[in-house]
């Protein structure tokens, strides 16, 4: 007489449970890698964007300013951003509630990138006058807005 043994672990529910627990950890750790890139990436700019509001957007942008009052003015376009992203994160949400998370994140990565883009090609102050300031607080204004469609994409 033969007895065929089975052990609890060869179980096809077993097997089954444990590829979808893997399958569920490949997707938390993927969604972790991406929010922590994205995260990086985001404070990476401030940091760039604020040393260069320190050391070269008061002579670029606020010549025509005494020298401390054009570093304040050149750390307020730093923060413009933090007042747009609620905002940002309101119509985004919304939207993405009516169109799609999935859309509404694209679009929001299209603005983040075309005034990102657009901040790289502003002239001086001495090319363009009170345009160059108002450019870059309209972009900046920009990035703020999409960083709050993004955070408004990437929940659910």
């Amino acid at each position: 007489m033969m007895t065929m043994l089975t052990s609890p672990a060869m179980t096809p529910a077993k097997n089954e449970q444990t590829s979808q627990q893997t399958h569920e950890r490949r997707k938390l750790l993927t969604v972790l890698g991406s929010g922590l890139s994205g995260t990086t990436i985001e404070f990476y700019d401030f940091f760039i964007y604020g040393t260069a509001a320190a050391l070269v957007f008061p002579s670029l942008f606020f010549p025509n300013l005494s020298p401390l009052m054009a570093l304040l003015v050149s750390f307020l376009t730093l923060s413009i951003t933090f007042v747009s992203r609620p905002i940002g994160a309101i119509v985004f949400g919304h939207y993405g509630d009516k169109i799609g998370r999935k859309k509404s994140l694209v679009l929001s990565l299209m603005i983040m990138g075309i005034s990102t883009f657009f901040i790289g090609l502003i002239p001086s102050y001495d090319t363009i006058g009170n345009a160059a300031p108002l450019i870059l607080i309209f972009l900046r204004l920009c990035q703020g807005f999409a960083i709050g469609g993004e955070w408004g994409g990437r929940r659910r």
